[in-house]
């Protein structure tokens, strides 16, 4: 799921979600199926021109993203898949269309007199996780700024919008009924996470074979079978480093609040999460749920 903080030992792998949609041999007509949900279209394979765009992770390891095509050379799509909900997903998302950019238009180009005309970007987020939210929703960079004042300015020189779609089975909207490969890669990550809940023997093994005995995914899962259990072992290992790390950063950030104060404790806090899990401010208060109002005397005392 293309993260960035801390990751996993040993080399960095594809996410079910990434492979399924961007790399395995029927990504090219999963991703179409997936475009025509989201556009109301009826591409069709034959006829489409799809070329990856996903950032490389040699070259770009602070830029890795989830999926990202060119189609018929006129727009770039990004996808993303998340079990967290992130608030700061259009600034990761205006990276990686600024990498983008710079690879698709030649240095050159951009000081011609004449206008390069670029393929336009659209933003998506696929969420599955377990947290509220809503079937359907919007994130906006503009969300983010604020002026010389400290005013959310009302026209904003820069935006980048993101279409949040909330795939989980039952909370999900109508996109999930266009797109079949959705649907079914929904319903196996729920059967993932209920045989890690009951502590199954084999748990990632097991959603894998009742996955293909109830026809969800079962071409894919019976090829790549072996694959995408090092695949889901990999996301799920390093899920529960980022949940270790933050446990122990709050355990000490609690300690030093009972010696120092409330507010130095979680001064500390912050930075010990900052520090230890490379998370961003923002992510920090919403990971701790602090109030927006309280937000900016923390940021004053950090300094």
């Amino acid at each position: 799921m293309a993260e960035e903080g801390p990751k996993p030992n040993g080399e960095i792998k594809d996410s079910v979600f990434t492979d399924l949609f961007g790399k395995d041999r029927t990504a090219r007509g999963n991703f179409i199926s997936l475009y025509n949900a989201l556009h109301g279209t009826s591409l069709r394979p034959e006829e489409t021109e799809l070329l990856p765009e996903t950032l490389d992770r040699v070259m770009y390891m602070s830029y890795a993203n989830d999926v990202a095509m060119q189609v018929n050379g006129r727009v770039v799509v990004f996808i993303e898949h998340q079990s967290t909900i992130n608030r700061n997903m259009p600034l990761r998302l205006l990276s990686y269309v600024a990498r983008t950019y710079e690879r698709i238009v030649p240095a050159r180009k951009k000081y011609y007199r004449g206008m390069v005309k670029i393929p336009m970007p659209e933003f998506y987020v696929m969420y599955n996780g377990e947290d509220d939210c809503p079937a359907e929703s919007e994130m906006r960079l503009s969300d983010a700024f604020f002026g010389a004042d400290g005013a959310n300015p009302a026209e904003p020189p820069l935006e980048l919008v993101v279409r949040v779609h909330n795939i989980t089975p039952g909370r999900g909207g109508e996109l999930l009924g266009r797109c079949s490969v959705l649907r079914q890669y929904s319903q196996f990550i729920e059967l993932v996470r209920g045989m890690l809940r009951e502590k199954r023997d084999e748990p990632l093994k097991s959603a894998v074979m009742e996955s293909i005995r109830r026809g969800i995914l079962p071409e894919y899962l019976e090829r790549k079978a072996a694959e995408v259990i090092n695949m889901l072992t990999m996301e799920y290992n390093y899920a529960d480093d980022v949940a270790a790390q933050r446990e122990e950063s709050l355990a000490e950030g609690m300690r030093l609040g009972e010696e120092k104060g409330r507010d130095e404790g979680r001064v500390e806090t912050i930075r010990l999460m900052m520090g230890n899990m490379n998370l961003t401010f923002a992510q920090v208060m919403d990971a701790l749920k602090i109030e927006p109002s309280e937000q900016d005397r923390l940021a004053s005392l950090l300094s």
